[in-house]
């Protein structure tokens, strides 16, 4: 068990129905594209697959996928979708889990590796997808940049999202690298809010890249989207490919 918060049955149910939007074939269709490309014919696993958002689709294009997800329930909603031959998924931990085979990719997407709260649990994790890797194998990460450039004097809170349904905003400690991201949802027509928050450790891209150096990855392409775009001093979030030498 890592540092991970547990994703919880109610949590999991209404998942997919709140992540609409990044589940669309505009958003999910260069993804997939991205991903596609880099397992080149050959075997993918997926670190924290959850309910499948991105395996289940990649595997209809023919990508093998294999999974592995901390919470049961995300892995149930999962296997709602699609048979465990079909798409196997070992519950357990993304930076200690091992499972059979090799893959000629490994990746992991939507910010997912700062669940894992702690520097060394990160390593852990870039260690995971190299032993998981096949000689000249990539890890892929999509990470967010930390927005502190955002933070004022004596602020501690961003906002990520004022919509009529949602609130969301980020507050930062800057000496422990965590991030605490809140989020104020309205369920119903009668004004209420569900609130629920969610701890994360942020990381940089140079901070990435001497943890792909330490589990003997070598940086090969940094976007900022999965469109390909340049990664610049602008940019929100990254794309970012290590590949395992052969």
């Amino acid at each position: 068990m890592t540092s991970s918060e547990l994703w919880t049955r109610e949590t999991a149910d209404r998942y997919d129905a709140e992540e609409t939007e990044t589940s669309s074939a505009a958003v999910l269709g260069p993804t997939l594209a991205f991903l596609t490309e880099l397992a080149g014919g050959g075997r993918a696993l997926e670190f924290a697959i959850g309910t499948g958002r991105v395996g289940v689709p990649l595997r209809e294009r023919g990508v093998p996928v294999v999974g592995i997800e901390l919470s049961e329930h995300m892995a149930a909603v999962l296997r709602r979708k699609v048979d465990r031959s079909t798409l196997p998924v070992t519950i357990g931990d993304m930076a200690t889990t091992v499972v059979p085979g090799a893959f000629s990719l490994v990746y992991l997407v939507y910010n997912t590796i700062t669940n894992l709260l702690t520097q060394d649990e990160q390593v852990e994790c870039f260690r995971n997808a190299a032993r998981h890797l096949e000689p000249g194998g990539r890890f892929v990460i999509e990470l967010g940049v930390p927005p502190l450039r955002f933070l004022p004097p004596g602020q501690v809170a961003v906002p990520f999202d004022v919509s009529e349904h949602h609130l969301g905003f980020d507050t930062f400690d800057l000496v422990e690298q965590i991030l605490v991201s809140h989020h104020f949802t309205r369920d119903g027509d009668d004004g209420r809010y569900r609130r629920e928050n969610s701890r994360h450790r942020y990381a940089w891209p140079a901070e990435l890249d001497l943890m792909a150096r330490i589990a003997g990855l070598e940086l090969e392409r940094r976007v900022a989207d999965w469109d390909g775009a340049p990664f610049t001093q602008d940019s929100t979030k990254h794309v970012s490919v290590w590949r395992k030498p052969t």
